[in-house]
């Protein structure tokens, strides 16, 4: 018998019915069965129509689409939200977690000091539990770009999820309980741990933070149910150390070679060079590979480690059982502005070529300015496209692979180089985008602002700043030229171009979540929460919070049936570090250069911390 948990079926009510006459013992037993199911808070529960109403991870699935299938809320009747609960964190730092749901819970992750709460769905969000990992207060002073935390994730009636102070933690669902803790990172190194944890075939997949610290980049796979490391597989260092073996087959000859890991840094640079993982891993069960970008290298001033730098600024395709590496693509070879490689990686099937057959591929917007496709087998780059304006590279060489410097633009030790974009976070950063199989666009948040970089010189000391360069960033003076810096987007991946744009006042540094009733939704900076026509760009119907954005938009099936969104409001992160860190705008270089550039954020937002959930009446 098939139960669906949004409701008991009148038919099965009538078979209780029955057996009350009949049999009360089994009739007792089926009704208390029931019950049992309906109260459950973390049992998956059976997809009806290829969704079952859940969001049981940041990304809601391992192909990191973030589209839910629910399709109660449509372009007609988006204007009607109502706002049906909120929920405060009591933690006014940058919110950037995605809820998660399962069952009839809702888990949130809050920034620093990274509680987990359970939130009841059948009593509008009342506290089921919480949990309190206490981590180390000094965390926070190693933190480079505010004490964030990206979410959780939901396996086997498990929450996992990371603190601060590089800890990975199980909890039992229903109960809040600890099962085990897990010390991965030092933060007397400079590392910390920001990023959401996805779990594959029984492990969980974690990764560091503190490319601006000198530390040395790493993701790690332990095991779910005993919390011990399985594997550890490097970003610099030898190939033993990055799980480099036989099965190590780059498309692209300049990956190709022993130890680069080593020999494209400088001697023993490799030992504090960065490539952390601090992004978003996908997973493609059909071909057993975990996909994971690799971070920036250390320092930033790219003249004090000629070389590549491998294996920073790219993308690895590993085996989750063992974390050997398949293959790996570099997005920015020697990086030289920042440009981290960690952003999401969307697994989709594209009608590519002159047949239009669908092809196995990987979309990816980089912070370089490009939206890249690859094909996910080999990581063969198809195309690379420019999404916003660029001075700091002249494109993609399809041939090679490799990124075209700009020489004009190259940072020099002690010369201010001038009208550099994208900036340092990227024309995209961490937010990820969405993708609709209805319309077949990428939904996606990015930054229109540009920099003045000068590079300077540096000293490595453990667990101090490491980052070897000044950075002052404002609006793009030419593209679009009117003050504003950001842009929400839809592109079309066949066509390569855009559908719609919507600009902003700020980045805009909100996830996006795409839906089956042709809904977009995204937040601001100023603290408005948006939903979008997907195929017109129309905005249907606005909020305002309490905070700014820069949280990531859920939507889910609640008890009663209903389609729900959720999103946490709480202004910080990196663009937002003037609110959520009080910083003094008068210094355009605080907060690594993003002062000057949202010096006037302060004006349209305070600090915040509350989830707030939308329904129709």
């Amino acid at each position: 018998m098939i139960v669906d948990r949004d409701g008991i079926s009148s038919a099965l009510l009538r078979v209780i019915c029955r057996r009350l006459r009949s049999n009360p013992i089994r009739a007792c037993s089926l009704l208390a069965w029931c019950i049992a199911l309906i109260l459950s808070p973390a049992r998956p529960v059976r997809a009806q129509g290829g969704e079952d109403g859940q969001w049981p991870m940041a990304s809601k699935n391992y192909a990191q689409t973030r589209f839910s299938r629910l399709d109660q809320i449509t372009t007609k009747n988006a204007k009607d939200l109502k706002v049906a609960w909120t929920f405060s964190t009591g933690v006014n730092r940058g919110q950037e977690a995605a809820p998660i749901v399962v069952g009839t819970t809702m888990y949130v992750v809050t920034p620093f000091p990274n509680i987990l709460y359970a939130l009841d769905l059948k009593d509008s969000g009342a506290v089921r539990w919480k949990y309190e990992p206490k981590p180390v207060s000094a965390a926070q002073g190693v933190a480079c770009c505010d004490t964030v935390n990206r979410g959780a994730a939901y396996a086997d009636g498990r929450i996992f999820y990371n603190t601060l102070d590089c800890q990975t933690v199980a909890v039992d669902a229903e109960t809040g309980k600890e099962i085990w803790k897990t010390k991965v990172g030092d933060i007397n190194k400079g590392e910390t741990m920001t990023m959401a944890p996805m779990v594959v075939k029984g492990k969980v997949l974690v990764g560091n933070s503190g490319g601006e610290f000198g530390v040395r980049g790493w993701i790690k796979a332990l095991d779910a149910g005993k919390g011990t490391v399985a594997w550890t597989g490097y970003s610099t260092g030898p190939d033993s150390d990055c799980l480099i073996g036989p099965r190590f087959k780059p498309f692209y000859q300049q990956d190709v070679g022993k130890d680069l890991g080593v020999k494209t840094w400088p001697p023993d640079h490799w030992r504090i060079g960065g490539g952390t993982v601090w992004g978003w891993i996908s997973y493609d069960p059909e071909l057993n590979l975990i996909f994971h970008g690799t971070g920036n290298p250390g320092t930033w001033n790219a003249e004090l480690r000629p070389g590549d730098n491998k294996w920073s600024c790219g993308i690895f395709a590993r085996d989750p059982d063992s974390g050997e590496a398949v293959w790996y693509y570099q997005w920015s070879p020697h990086d030289l502005y920042d440009y981290d490689g960690v952003n999401e990686n969307v697994l989709i099937d594209l009608p590519l070529g002159p047949d239009k057959q669908p092809r196995k591929v990987i979309v990816h917007p980089e912070r370089n300015g490009h939206i890249y496709v690859l094909d996910r087998r080999t990581g063969q780059v198809l195309s690379a496209t420019s999404f916003v304006r660029i001075t700091s590279n002249k494109g993609v060489d399809l041939t090679t692979g490799r990124l075209i410097e700009n020489p004009e633009k190259k940072p020099q030790l002690g010369k201010v180089i001038r009208d550099i974009a994208p900036i340092h976070s990227g024309a995209k950063d961490w937010q990820p985008s969405a993708y609709s199989p209805r319309t077949g666009f990428l939904y996606m948040a990015s930054t229109t602002m540009a920099m003045d970089f000068e590079g300077l010189e540096v000293n490595y000391i453990s667990g101090t700043p490491y980052v070897g360069a000044e950075v002052k960033t404002y609006a793009d003076p030419v593209d679009p030229g009117d003050g504003s810096r950001g842009v929400f987007s839809a592109w079309d991946l066949v066509k390569k171009k855009p559908v719609w744009k919507i600009k902003e006042r700020f980045p805009v540094w909100s996830g996006t979540l795409a839906t089956a009733g042709d809904v977009v939704f995204y937040g601001t900076m100023e603290g408005w929460f948006k939903a979008v026509h997907a195929r017109t760009g129309e905005v249907l119907w606005k909020f305002k919070t309490g905070s700014g954005i820069i949280g990531q938009p859920v939507s889910y099936r609640g008890p009663d049936g209903k389609q729900y969104v959720a999103v946490l409001s709480g202004v910080g992160g990196w663009a937002g570090a003037v609110v959520a860190g009080g910083l003094d705008v008068r210094d355009p270089t605080a907060a690594i250069g993003f002062a000057g550039g949202m010096k006037d954020l302060p004006e349209y937002t305070t600090k915040g911390g509350t989830l707030y959930v939308f329904s129709l009446p």
